[in-house]
């Protein structure tokens, strides 16, 4: 199996994109290597800025640069592109509804030894509560090109989070993405186990796991957040009476609790959310976090059947 990080689709679709249209322009913050942004600086210096650690400037060029015509993409490390400077994200870019789309790089427990200060695992829930934002979660490389490219398409604020970790592909070239639309990656009838990210390829390792055990499950890859697609979230409530959410965030405010809302408004049925329970990270390699934070196949097939148990009460 193919192992490609996100971060790299990323810059991928970032040259393609310049070599299509010239009113892409890309900044970075003194990470343009990290952030895979560095590739287009190469090739297309004269629209490429750097800001240096200089992050809430950055957001107000980018907002300006938005506001004049050009289509800007920003990039540095989730807990810095998010938390640092969500006011000014808040003002500059929400309040004007300034194109500006963000490349995230780094999120998630699995940046590793970098250790707490530097894995952004509440930037979901930051993102997600700013009005007009699109959030966008990639599962492999080939879905973080098509969502960077799809990204520049629409008008508005658009945020993308991507990691360091080289992950397998799970989907296909040829498969269709559409923002706001989910990606329905298995048919089942006994419970939906709802992923995004990371988590998408944990989800269908568990997922088969489940199958050899007659257990039928239906894989929803969530890649976008916001707008949330509520008719596969209703319709697999309805239809598989229990829901399994699973990411490599908060289980406040993330994902998880953007289905649990529509669930509970439109379809009440059995749930489960498998995130990270209110802690912070810590340097680790990235397996072992996975491990010790429960991110595995192996703990999703576990909560999967007690949650089963509990759709037959």
């Amino acid at each position: 199996m193919k192992l490609k990080s996100t971060r790299d689709g990323y810059g991928e679709a970032l040259l393609r994109l310049g070599r299509e249209n010239p009113r892409v322009v890309v900044l970075t913050a003194d990470l343009g290597e990290s952030t895979r942004s560095h590739w287009f600086k190469k090739e297309f210096p004269e629209r490429f800025f750097q800001m240096g650690v200089a992050e809430a400037d950055m957001v107000g060029t980018a907002a300006g640069l938005a506001l004049s015509g050009k289509i800007p993409f920003m990039g540095s490390f989730g807990v810095f592109v998010t938390g640092r400077v969500w006011d000014q994200l808040r003002v500059s870019v929400a309040y004007n509804n300034a194109n500006v789309k963000i490349g995230s790089t780094h999120c998630g427990i699995t940046v590793g030894e970098d250790g707490a200060t530097h894995q952004a695992i509440e930037d979901i829930a930051l993102m997600r509560v700013l009005p007009g934002f699109t959030v966008i979660v990639p599962a492999d490389n080939i879905q973080a090109i098509k969502a960077t490219i799809a990204a520049a398409k629409i008008y508005g604020p658009v945020y993308l989070r991507l990691g360091r970790a080289s992950l397998p592909v799970v989907t296909k070239e040829n498969a269709e993405f559409n923002i706001g639309k989910a990606e329905i990656l298995k048919e089942g009838k006994d419970l939906t186990i709802i992923a995004c990210g990371v988590m998408v390829c944990q989800s269908s390792e568990a997922a088969s796991i489940l199958e050899k055990e007659g257990i039928s499950v239906r894989l929803i890859n969530l890649h976008t957040i916001k707008p949330i697609d509520e008719e596969a979230i209703i319709k697999a409530a309805k239809e598989t009476g229990a829901i399994l959410t699973a990411e490599e965030h908060q289980v406040m405010g993330g994902m998880g609790s953007a289905v649990a809302e529509v669930v509970m408004e439109n379809c009440p049925v059995p749930m489960k959310r498998i995130g990270i329970l209110d802690r912070f990270g810590q340097s680790g390699k990235p397996e072992e976090l996975m491990r010790e934070y429960g991110l595995t196949a192996e703990n999703i097939v576990k909560e999967a059947k007690n949650l089963l148990k509990r759709k037959t009460i």
